[in-house]
């Protein structure tokens, strides 16, 4: 009879691999958010034939757990991933260098009693002299005698208590560091565990994926315009101000940055019900309970949802990267962009800011100047940009620099690529403007019902100062008051501008030709176009144009030209009346 022996193997324990994070890895990738990051780490060893327990020591503390993802290379299997922190090493009580300083301490401690104990026989056998048992002429040498021996006594006592002092300091200082190691950093005291099963033994590749916090990036901007251009007059240096404080330094690794800010358990809102009740009084005994002027408004308990801490992000395929200036394009959407940073960088986790270039762009843009004298008269200088490039900006801080000399600081906005952007450029003193005062002239009509008018004249001029640079698109903004009694009326006179037809406004923009052919406006002289303030903006208001009253004259001023702007108007009041605001 044939018979199988169906024993199972007996267990053979498994084999332990130890790996540091910073020593045994090399950073594969980097990817940077506006508040965390995603670290690629790749570790290549040996394994044996059978069960292997791989454990990664120093990942850091900020490592957020699950975000964890282990990956692996190789004839083998990954059985399961641990995350865990590493144990602190057992405090010794004792070393070699502590029992030394403790035997020194016991034989000063010896030295000195002996030193004291003869400085205390000299001193008794000097006592027991009696003076008419010596010879007066050796009494000399017994006195220097003693004075000899007890000077060398007193010197060894010193010299024995500050050597005993120096190893009691010495002892504590040891002591101290035996209760407190130091740390290598104690900013990495995570460790992974893999299982993994090997057919065979060689060397496999394992790759960790985690995202960190504690570092973070975001956009800044120099805006170096030249005004003495019309091509591509600006030139914008998009930077990426990055800092980390994770722990583990990054160490010459490719750095993408990320675009998206991650959000988690964000959902659309829902709107709560809302109903409409008569008023009911509390009945009196809740009166008598509360002085409460009026009813006790419920409170809506908000429900917020369950969200995971991490998600991770999508890692299918990129677009191709496009070569620019500092670093390239690797993905672009309507929603985000990830940029790839050339070369290889060094981040250390100091927590200091670190930058770099991302692009240098030249952009066109259309310069502009606004002035409200009325309030002001300095002029504004701004310039209305436009992102001809596939970088989505991120809102930031910019440094202005006109002409070569710093301007401002100033706040982009978000601006999408192909978007414009009015990017404000400081102050212009090169345009003088002069608010002259207000002249006023009065008159009676009616004879049952009389009327005073009151006729206004504001004048205001410009002189531009520039050499050699004409001056275009120049905005004065100024305004006539707004009546609101049916007994009170206000006219413009000048510049004569008339209220836009509404009916006839939108239907040009129904035909979806020129709207600003039916706008009202007048050519005032020369270079200059006096209109209602908001006709040249985009998504014209057409019902509220004019009703503010405010006007605005566009000019063109040659170097070294001045002109005039002339705003007149008339108020009509009842003569009895009192007007506010006049």
């Amino acid at each position: 009879m044939h018979t199988t022996d169906d024993t199972p193997p007996a267990f053979e324990p498994a084999i332990n691999v130890e790996l540091s994070s910073i020593k045994d890895s090399k950073v594969a990738k980097v990817s940077l958010y506006s508040s965390r990051a995603e670290i690629t780490r790749s570790f290549k060893f040996t394994v044996s034939t059978g069960q292997n327990l791989v454990q990664i020591n120093g990942l850091p503390n900020v490592l957020e757990a699950q975000s964890l993802r282990v990956e692996g290379r190789g004839a083998a299997t990954i059985h399961d991933v641990v995350l865990s922190t590493i144990p602190p090493p057992p405090i010794a009580t004792t070393s070699a260098k502590l029992v030394d300083l403790q035997n020194k301490r016991v034989q000063l401690q010896k030295a000195l009693d002996r030193v004291k104990k003869a400085l205390g026989s000299l001193e008794s056998y000097l006592g027991t002299m009696n003076s008419q048992y010596i010879d007066p002429t050796k009494l000399t040498v017994v006195v220097d005698n003693y004075d000899s021996v007890a000077e060398k006594l007193d010197d060894r006592v010193l010299e024995l208590e500050k050597e005993l002092k120096d190893t009691e300091d010495a002892i504590k200082a040891e002591q101290l560091m035996l209760s407190s190691p130091p740390e290598a950093n104690s900013l990495l005291k995570q460790r992974v565990s893999v299982g993994i099963f090997a057919d065979s033994g060689g060397e496999v590749e394992i790759i960790l994926i985690y995202a960190v916090n504690r570092a973070s990036w975001y956009a800044s901007y120099d805006v170096r315009v030249n005004v003495q251009t019309k091509e591509s007059p600006v030139t914008l240096v998009y930077k990426a101000n990055i800092k980390q404080a994770t722990g583990e330094s990054w160490e010459d690794v490719p750095l993408t940055l990320e675009t998206v800010t991650p959000t988690y358990g964000i959902g659309v809102p829902t709107l709560s019900p809302w109903t409409l009740s008569m008023y009911k009084p509390s009945p009196p005994q809740a009166q008598s309970l509360s002085r409460s002027a009026g009813p006790v408004p419920m409170l809506t308990p908000i429900v917020l949802n369950d969200s995971k801490l991490f998600r991770s992000l999508d890692r299918g395929s990129r677009t191709p990267g496009m070569a620019y200036i500092g670093s390239s394009v690797t993905s672009k959407g309507n929603i985000s962009a990830t940029y790839r940073v050339p070369g290889r960088v060094t981040i250390p986790a100091d927590g200091d800011e670190h930058t770099f270039t991302i692009v240098q762009m030249n952009l066109d843009a259309s310069m502009s100047w606004v002035s409200v004298p009325k309030v002001d008269t300095k002029t504004h200088l701004k310039a209305k940009i436009t992102n001809a490039s596939d970088y989505s900006l991120l809102a930031g801080s910019a440094s202005i620099y006109v002409d070569g000399s710093f301007i401002s600081r100033s706040l982009l906005p978000s601006v999408s690529p192909q978007e414009s952007f009015d990017c404000p450029l400081g102050l212009d003193p090169s345009l003088r403007i002069t608010y002259h005062p207000q002249s006023k002239k009065v008159s009676q009509t009616g004879f049952y019902n009389k009327s005073s008018n009151y006729i206004y004249t504001q004048r205001i001029s410009i002189h531009n100062t520039k050499a050699t640079t004409t001056v275009e698109n120049l905005k004065i903004l100024d305004q006539i008051p707004v009546s609101e009694d049916d007994q009170i009326s206000v006219k413009l006179i000048s510049p004569p501008l008339s209220l836009p037809d509404v009916y006839s406004i939108k239907s040009v923009k129904a035909s979806m030709t020129n709207v600003s052919r039916a706008i009202p406006h007048v050519q005032v002289s020369e270079g200059v176009v006096a209109q209602w303030e908001g006709s040249d903006e985009s998504g014209i208001d057409v019902d509220a144009l004019g009703k503010d009253g405010k006007i605005n004259w566009l000019c063109t001023i040659p170097p070294q030209g001045k002109l005039n702007v002339v705003m007149q108007w008339e108020v009509s009041t009842p003569t009895s009346a009192y007007v506010t605001g006049l």
